[in-house]
Formats: structure tokens, C-alpha cells, sequence
């Protein structure tokens, strides 16, 4: 029992690739939340601006 679980946790080949998927997939989520974000906020701030200059 001990050696099937040592070389389950040592057999790691194959999830390399997944788990960069994985990173590279709620990365892309954060990155795309934060953008949408900041632009409508970014937005908002140079409508006012404008609407006050003009």
C-alpha cells in the first residue's frame, strides 16, 4: 500500500500541461474581470471630464 501511494505521488508525468491550463485559464478570467472593470469605470471618468470641459 505504501509503495502505490509513493509512486502515485511521484508518477507526475501528463499534468504539466493541464495545470498550466488551469493557471493560464483563471489568469485569463482575473485579467478580463479587472480590464472590464477599470473600463467602465475608466469610461465614466472621461465622460465626465469632457461633458465638463465642453
Amino acid at each position: 500500500m505504501v509503495n502505490l501511494i509513493r509512486s502515485m505521488w511521484l508518477n507526475d508525468e501528463g499534468q504539466d500541461i493541464a495545470e498550466y491550463a488551469v493557471m493560464l485559464a483563471v489568469i485569463l478570467v482575473i485579467v478580463v474581470g479587472t480590464i472590464r472593470l477599470i473600463g467602465s469605470n475608466a469610461n465614466t471618468v472621461f465622460s465626465e471630464t469632457a461633458s465638463s470641459i465642453s
